[in-house]
């Protein structure tokens, strides 16, 4: 682990040097969980960006709304824009600056990316008992996904699909998601599960047996009772949209940021 003494985006932060370090393991899928990836600092003046955005950034829906920078996705590209700033730094350098395993040659998680790096950030706002039904994210996305998390911790549900095609409304796993948080999904834990939140005020029977992430949470002890209160859990979703549209670089010039 380690290299945060000579970095100083790492902001005294101890990330690991290359993912195999923080593989969630009782996942047959590859995923990564990575209990502190921003500071406590950073992860305030990013909630206060996002609260403090221009109305029209949301988008209401009925329990919930969310933001899309830079742009929302029209038939399935992105307008060829930059991310603000405030979204950008630190996390994208941070980002690329874990290697996926030990090795001279070894490269960053975005490597195989078309633009090798994230280009959109979608970000949803969860207040308490509200959740979004399991889903994949489609085809518009390089299937490589890194979600920070802000505010509050939540379960993240993983779900097959039976046989038939319907869903298990069983979770296969449970991932907990802490506040400064960073989890990357990859290859066919994207293409082939599904994942949602549970529409619920409490996240209950927490334990080492049923949560997957467990032996790299931060603060296992925080849930030694087996249950974890909500509170309004902000996420920060970053992906590579594979196709992007060079029009949007005019357009870029007007974006507000």
């Amino acid at each position: 682990m380690a290299n945060s003494s000579t970095d100083n985006l790492l902001d005294n932060l101890v990330l690991p040097d290359f993912l195999d370090q923080v593989r969630i393991t009782t996942l047959t899928p590859a995923a990564y969980y990575i209990s502190d990836f921003i500071t406590q600092e950073e992860e305030r003046l990013i909630l206060e960006k996002i609260e403090s955005a221009p109305k029209p950034r949301w988008k209401q829906l009925t329990h919930r709304r969310l933001q899309t920078w830079p742009s929302d996705l029209v038939n399935n590209k992105l307008m060829d824009a930059p991310l603000p700033a405030w979204l950008s730094d630190p996390i994208v350098p941070r980002l690329k600056s874990i290697r996926l395993s030990e090795g001279a040659e070894s490269f960053d998680m975005f490597v195989d990316s078309p633009h090798q790096r994230p280009n959109h950030v979608l970000i949803n706002e969860y207040p308490p008992g509200v959740g979004i039904m399991p889903h994949k994210d489609g085809a518009a996305y390089h299937p490589v996904v890194c979600t920070v998390s802000l505010g509050s911790s939540l379960c993240l549900n993983i779900h097959r699909a039976k046989d038939d095609g319907t869903l298990d409304p069983k979770p296969a796993w449970r991932i907990l998601q802490e506040p400064r948080s960073l989890l990357i999904t990859t290859a066919a834990l994207y293409t082939d599960f599904l994942h949602g939140i549970a529409d619920i005020t409490e996240d209950v029977e927490l334990s080492e047996a049923t949560v997957a992430n467990w032996h790299l949470l931060r603060s296992p002890d925080e849930f030694a009772q087996g249950h974890n209160i909500r509170k309004t859990r902000t996420s920060l979703t970053y992906r590579d949209v594979m196709k992007v549209s060079k029009l949007g670089g005019k357009l870029g010039l007007f974006q507000k940021k």
